[in-house]
């Protein structure tokens, strides 16, 4: 019963440690992603205007994509997480 209790708490460990693996990488790739969304909407504020663009349509598409591409860091790794747990 013992051995059996310290396989689970070891086990219960690495999860833990895998998890916090995961949330750094997927913190580092999320902010990289913003850091990149922030100064291409620069780029596009300072470029101002061109004739028949419409710079509202332009920067929502560059938000919408910045939000989408800093969740997916956390998306993509919680479901491995949440499959690896289930499988197991």
């Amino acid at each position: 019963m013992q051995q059996f209790t310290r396989s689970r708490l070891r086990r219960a460990v690495d999860e833990l440690i895998i998890a916090e693996m995961f949330l750094v990488y997927a913190t580092i790739e999320s902010a990289t992603a913003i850091g990149d969304g922030l100064s291409q909407l620069g780029r596009q504020l300072a470029s101002g205007e061109e004739p028949g663009d419409n710079p509202a349509d332009a920067l929502r598409h560059t938000l919408r994509r910045v939000a989408d591409e800093a969740s997916e860091p956390y998306s993509s790794r919680f479901n491995y997480l949440r499959d690896r747990l289930r499988d197991n």
